[in-house]
């Protein structure tokens, strides 16, 4: 295998864990936004990687990206969005499933960073080495 494709493959794992981090950290960020009457509660979905097609990933705010969620409802009688109940809604993002990815894709991001620099290391000694 080139070293040139073994480089890329690195940049492209990093990539695809970068924009793991951005979903989750995007829905992290909406949990304690309220829902206006009549919005609909939605989480960003995943990046998906299907083998070696993952270094095309890209955040893109589409139907496709977005899944419907549940809501809870908080009594909030003064809120602007609160109902004739008093209730306001929220979207229902599980924080322990968001909080894991981010844990997840934050550790694989870290080694697809010491690979890259681990090979880089390695190309420049051989070069050293050849130099002389």
């Amino acid at each position: 295998m080139p070293v040139e494709s073994i480089l890329e493959t690195s940049r492209a794992a990093m990539a695809y864990e970068r924009a793991r981090m951005e979903v989750a950290s995007r829905n992290i960020a909406s949990t304690n936004v309220p829902l206006a009457p009549g919005q609909v509660a939605q989480r960003w979905k995943a990046p998906l990687a299907d083998g070696m097609h993952f270094d095309s990933v890209v955040l893109r705010q589409s139907a496709q990206s977005m899944e419907q969620v549940g809501v809870r409802e908080i009594q909030q009688p003064g809120h602007p969005y609160a109902d004739e109940a008093g209730q306001v809604r929220y979207p229902d993002v599980d924080m322990t499933i968001e909080m894991t990815t981010m844990i997840s894709a934050s550790r694989g991001y870290e080694a697809n960073v010491r690979a890259f620099n681990l090979l880089r290391g390695m190309m420049l000694r051989g070069l050293e080495i050849g130099a002389k």
